[in-house]
């Protein structure tokens, strides 16, 4: 098993920065992908951005790009979420995932293993 805790979340206003963090543990040989998920209130969860093991490939949602950024760091397990230029719109509970096929997965099944998330709210 691997477990994802999530932590970095928080309110800030319209314009500004965050940076979300996701440490995995347990069996964290298994993992190749990991990745980031948000869900706002009433809306369905959606995929926001990925990294493979090595970082060298990189997926992101079209309502992200140029503002958000993934990072890894394999010797400490971690998967990082840079969020610049923030937008209301961009309030959600964000989760971590992560996953063992050899791939970099864009869909929720393509994920093993999730955090429990952590909030994100953008005030304007």
């Amino acid at each position: 098993q691997v477990q994802l805790v999530e932590s970095g979340g928080g309110s800030v206003q319209a314009g500004g920065s965050l940076r979300l963090s996701c440490a995995a543990s347990g069996r964290t040989f298994n993992i190749y992908a990991m990745g980031w998920f948000r869900q706002a209130p009433g809306k369905e969860r959606e995929f926001v951005a990925a990294i493979s093991r090595g970082g060298g490939t990189t997926r992101s949602a079209d309502s992200v790009k140029g503002r958000f950024s993934i990072s890894r760091d394999k010797a400490k397990n971690s998967v990082y979420l840079q969020m610049n230029t923030l937008k209301p719109e961009d309030t959600a509970v964000y989760y971590c995932a992560a996953a063992t096929g050899l791939v970099v997965p864009t869909i929720e099944r393509g994920y093993d293993y999730w955090g429990q998330g952590t909030q994100v709210t953008v005030s304007s």
